[in-house]
């Protein structure tokens, strides 16, 4: 009985004509995907052959920063003469949450400044012993008091005329001062970075 081979082949064919082309077309998608991740470099290892994950690379060393500012509130230096004015401007800024000194006069006024750094001073005019204008000058003829913000308060306008010719001060307000601009400018001048002494 002779073989017909055409209808031998015909279940078998139709599969095989799907089959190949799709084989095909599935090897060279994955030829594809190959190109993706280039040949090893001479000397390099061969994908999954001892090869070692890169390590993250180590974050930059970091630089040394000026000192940070001492933690807690600002300290205040508040001068004058009247133990009315000293009281009110210590609750102010102490309600205020501020570390708050006070002083009688100028000369007193330098003996703090001595023991302790400031971010402020804030300081009357019109005192015995030493006065607001030679505590002014005292303490920017010093090196070590020579950036502290000063802040002067008077309650005499020929004083408040005189105080204009000083350099260097942050603020001139006339008693009774506003507490609400007295507060701004001292919590601005608080916050000014301090230079670095070596």
């Amino acid at each position: 009985m002779p073989f017909d081979l055409p209808e031998l082949l015909g279940p078998y064919l139709l599969p095989a004509l799907i089959a190949v082309p799709l084989a095909v077309v599935v090897y060279f998608i994955s030829a594809r995907r190959g190109d993706d991740n280039p040949p090893p470099a001479r000397g390099e290892a061969k994908r999954g052959e001892g090869r070692k994950e890169p390590r993250p690379a180590a974050a930059p060393a970091a630089q040394p920063s000026a000192p940070a500012a001492p933690a807690g509130p600002a300290s205040l230096l508040v001068v004058d003469d009247s133990a009315v004015a000293r009281a009110k401007l210590g609750k102010l800024f102490e309600a205020a949450g501020y570390q708050v000194t006070l002083a009688r006069d100028g000369v007193e006024a330098l003996d703090r400044l001595a023991e302790q750094r400031f971010a402020v001073l804030v300081t009357d005019l019109e005192m015995p012993n030493k006065d607001g204008f030679e505590l002014i000058a005292a303490v920017q003829g010093s090196m070590e008091t020579e950036d502290l913000p000063i802040i002067a308060i008077t309650g005499h306008e020929e004083l408040q005329a005189r105080v204009h010719q000083v350099q260097g001060l942050y603020g001139i307000f006339k008693k009774p001062w506003n507490d609400r601009e007295l507060l701004k400018r001292v919590e601005t001048l608080a916050r000014l970075p301090k230079p670095i002494r070596k």
